[in-house]
């Protein structure tokens, strides 16, 4: 069988090169199926998969044929071991959503915002933030996006679905919490959720402050293997096609700074210069196209992680002129 199989490859060497280009096409696609389902669908529990930087070569491996395993991020503190006195809302949002939030009052309150997390947190990791905001002068509302915390479902869509989130948030503080005037804060996919939430919907905040948004979703899956040290062709491509076909989008045409186009209320961008996932390039292009006022910073020893926790006392001083409070 092995010398028939021999021959037929001499004879018909143009069929057997296409035959076998698409095989590997075939499982480059599955490749990049199966690692798009893992890390947009989280598992009820166990270890996470360490973060790219954190892998030894065997590990990029191992998690390269594996994928990753991201467990649904839970609570794991809430405000009232900071001092601070909340109440928790459940209210609903499309397609039977249903999201939790912490609505943490101020006295003589300036305004309300609203806190978004980042890709695989929850509200407890923005309990250090909404201190920050509370010092401001802000009463605080903390979400969890679906799929995390105490939100319904077990999938995340890296801010696109979840511009519908931000947008059910916004509406339920303006019906139920305040009318006073409401700021917007996100990090990371946080922020691309708002940005895109602000460029769909008529929500109409006073302010939005972002922390380190993505530009393309193409972008930030290259970033991805660029720092397991792949090459970002095919893979990324792949795996952005895969993810959005999954969950119902074009991966392709999930781009905060095509969304920022549409952003005409001010917006304070911060953003760490040692940041490999979203490079400081990739951050300025978003912010050149935010339309209204806007203020760029950047933190020289910061990476990917949050400015208003790692730097408190000057970003909070940047919130508050900006905010002219």
């Amino acid at each position: 069988m092995v010398r028939n199989c021999v021959r037929w490859i001499n004879k018909h060497r143009k069929q057997a090169a296409c035959f076998a280009l698409g095989l590997l096409l075939l499982a480059l696609n599955g490749v990049a199926f199966m690692h798009a389902h893992a890390m947009t669908h989280f598992v009820v529990d166990g270890r996470r998969t360490p973060k790219p930087d954190k892998l030894s070569a065997v590990e990029k491996v191992k998690v390269l044929f594996t994928g990753v395993r991201v467990p649904k991020p839970v609570i794991t503190d809430d405000p009232a071991n900071h001092g601070l006195p909340f109440t928790n809302h459940r209210f609903a949002g499309p397609s039977d959503m249903e999201y939790e939030g912490w609505h943490i009052p101020c006295d003589h309150s300036r305004g309300l915002c609203i806190l978004f997390h980042g890709y695989a947190g929850c509200k407890s990791s923005l309990l250090a933030e909404a201190l920050a905001w509370q010092d401001l002068g802000y009463e605080t509302f903390l979400v969890d996006f679906r799929g995390c915390g105490n939100s319904s479902g077990h999938t995340t869509t890296i801010g696109y679905h979840e511009a519908d989130d931000v947008a059910a948030a916004f509406q339920y503080a303006r019906r139920k919490l305040t009318q006073r005037p409401i700021v917007l804060y996100g990090q990371s996919m946080g922020a691309a959720a708002i940005l895109r939430a602000v460029a769909f919907y008529d929500l109409q905040p006073r302010a939005v402050v972002l922390e380190c948004p993505f530009d393309r979703m193409l972008s930030t899956a290259k970033n991805r293997f660029s720092v397991i040290g792949l090459p970002p062709f095919p893979f990324a491509h792949l795996l952005v096609f895969g993810g959005g076909v999954q969950h119902g989008f074009s991966g392709f045409g999930h781009n905060p700074v095509d969304y920022a186009e549409q952003v005409v209320c001010p917006v304070l961008l911060m953003s760490g210069e040692r940041d490999t996932r979203v490079t400081k390039e990739q951050v300025t292009a978003v912010f050149n196209n935010i339309a209204g006022e806007k203020q760029l910073v950047f933190f020289p020893a910061l990476g990917h992680e949050s400015c208003l926790q790692e730097r408190t006392g000057q970003s909070k001083r940047l919130i508050s002129h900006f905010l002219h409070d």
